[in-house]
């Protein structure tokens, strides 16, 4: 996989579908100049979530988490370009969105770390772990003009 080609692994979760954000949210991330390769509205079941954060579960905030990310539905959807996973991140802002720098997604539009507005892949590996647990093969590739412009 070329450079240009990383992807990653990025979900509006239930508070920011509640509050209108998740076109705002993949608006960012085309501006960025990242490629959507799939996009979803679903309301995860409880084996999907502790499938996904199933590094969590011995974490005493585990069902409180799992509670919070069934309470309604999240976007869920995969960006693909060079850096996706580190500059993903960046974008998002730090966990707590009191450590957030402005103009982060966080740092715009959440206050508490337990209702953070997102999630996005930590490594490359585990966005090719989220990418599948929760797209599977349905992830659509195509090629783009603009590519020709924002990479060298």
């Amino acid at each position: 996989m070329s450079a240009n080609q990383e992807r990653s692994f990025i979900m509006v979760k239930p508070d920011g579908v509640e509050r209108g954000l998740v076109g705002e949210i993949v608006s960012r991330f085309e501006k960025r100049g990242f490629k959507i390769l799939a996009l979803q509205l679903i309301h995860p079941s409880a084996e999907l979530l502790q499938e996904h954060y199933k590094d969590l579960a011995d974490k005493p905030f585990f069902p409180k988490l799992l509670a919070y990310m069934q309470s309604g539905p999240v976007a869920a959807f995969v960006i693909q370009g060079k850096g996706a996973v580190k500059i993903g991140r960046v974008m998002l802002g730090a966990t707590n969105p009191q450590d957030s720098a402005p103009g982060t997604i966080r740092a715009d539009f959440a206050l508490d770390i337990g209702k953070n507005v997102c999630h996005g892949s930590d490594s490359v590996e585990s966005a090719e772990r989220e990418v599948a647990l929760w797209f599977g093969d349905n992830i659509k590739s195509y090629s783009r003009a603009v590519d020709n412009i924002i990479y060298e």
